[in-house]
């Protein structure tokens, strides 16, 4: 039988008249990430139709979960716009899907050719007894609480018949809502706050604070592993990942901070430097993975203390949601396995003992006066190397040293030599 895949989007639908901005969107990340694959479109205002090879089916389907704007989809199966071919169609659909018999079933049927002439009802009730009769197994009719529904969908010059629904990313499509930068570390958290971020329509970059020497350089590798799985989730297959070079600003906190609150000067530190690189790339928001009371620097008077020092928009997707929510969204993603690598970024490796829970500013104002920062600040800033992960890309910086600057200066005179060049800025 002839298949083709449908896709539905979800609260698309309620953007009126701009939804022809937003599908095209969609479309347009559709064909990018289908790009390579044998596949034939058919766009509606409100639907699309992907014909194509089977083999590739499972190739399809997943890069289908991954684009944001699409609600849901399914596999359908092609018929001709007459009883008699839905019937033997339909017959042929709960052969293959069902291997349960006895299962509580409802026959749906969805007129869209309204010159038909049969109602939807009509057409459903002149149907059932065929297709049920004709199965190999046996069903239970229930209308009101049925476990499986068969659905008819009759339109001009085709019908297709299906039953499962398969969950997309729904959302917005990627970009339509502005770009953002993620404050981006090596654990649980970030990769599913950029997952849910990207979800919603937000075009990401990676902002990531390294301190090699002083933090193994296994830390980026995990970034960088991670930036490959949410490469997957742009048009494009690759996401931008700038490493900030945070090992000076570091140890000028380690020095001259009081221990309690080393945590929540670095953590502004931060901010400056992520509302600084925004601002200057023109980004609307910096978005990171904090969770209310997670750690000592993600409570409320926490998070008020050290978003201080900024004045920029601050999303924060994973805000409300327990620690087993987020894992289970990591692992949904395939985030979770490289995030619990045992290798530890700089907001993990130097945690005070007893680190203040409820800092007051005038207490991080009071130690900060103490740093030199400012220059450190600029000198972080113009010292940023930013590269281009792709989802295919199998760069591996551990094996160049222990340093980022010194790893990405031998990783680019090997591609070089080679005769490949990847441009690190």
């Amino acid at each position: 039988m002839t298949k083709k895949i449908l896709i539905r989007f979800g609260d698309m639908m309620l953007k009126g008249r701009n939804i022809g901005f937003f599908i095209k969107k969609v479309r347009a990340h559709l064909v990018s990430r289908l790009q390579g694959l044998e596949v034939k479109y058919e766009f509606t205002h409100d639907r699309i139709f992907i014909g194509y090879d089977e083999k590739d089916e499972e190739t399809i389907i997943q890069r289908l979960k991954q684009i944001q704007g699409i609600y849901n989809f399914s596999v359908v199966y092609v018929a001709k716009p007459n009883l008699d071919d839905m019937i033997s169609k339909a017959i042929q659909v709960l052969n293959i899907e069902m291997d349960e018999p006895m299962v509580r079933l409802k026959i749906e049927t969805k007129r869209h050719d309204k010159s038909f002439p049969m109602t939807s009802l009509e057409i459903t009730q002149k149907v059932a007894s065929p297709i049920l009769n004709g199965a190999d197994k046996k069903f239970i009719v229930d209308v009101k609480n049925p476990k499986e529904i068969l659905y008819l969908e009759l339109r001009s010059d085709v019908a297709y018949v299906y039953m499962k629904s398969i969950k997309g990313m729904g959302g917005f499509p990627f970009g339509t809502q502005g770009k953002g930068l993620l404050m981006m570390s090596g654990g649980i958290d970030s990769p599913v706050a950029a997952y849910l971020a990207m979800k919603q329509g937000i075009e990401v970059e990676l902002f990531h604070f390294e301190s090699t020497p002083m933090t193994p350089l296994e830390s980026v590798q995990k970034v960088i592993d991670l930036s490959k799985i949410l490469a997957e989730y742009t048009p494009t297959g690759s996401i931008k990942l700038h490493l900030v070079p945070f090992k000076k600003l570091h140890e000028e906190i380690l020095d001259k901070v009081f221990d309690p609150y080393t945590i929540t000067v670095m953590r502004r530190m931060m901010y400056r430097l992520a509302e600084r690189y925004a601002k200057k790339k023109k980004m609307l928001c910096i978005i990171n993975g904090e969770s209310v009371g997670q750690v000592a620097s993600q409570t409320l008077n926490s998070m008020q203390v050290i978003e201080a020092v900024t004045k920029m928009p601050i999303l924060r997707p994973v805000l409300t949601y327990d620690k087993q929510e987020i894992v289970d969204i990591s692992k949904k993603i395939h985030t979770y396995d490289i995030s619990i690598r045992p290798f530890n970024d700089c907001c993990s490796i130097y945690v005070p003992k007893e680190p203040a829970t409820r800092p007051m500013e005038v207490y991080a104002l009071k130690y900060e006066r103490d740093m030199e920062y400012d220059n450190l600040l600029i000198e972080a800033l113009d010292q940023i190397k930013t590269i281009e992960v792709r989802k295919d890309s199998n760069f591996n910086i551990s094996k160049y040293g222990f340093m980022v600057s010194e790893a990405l200066v031998l990783y680019e005179k090997e591609m070089m030599d080679n005769g490949h060049y990847i441009e690190t800025k």
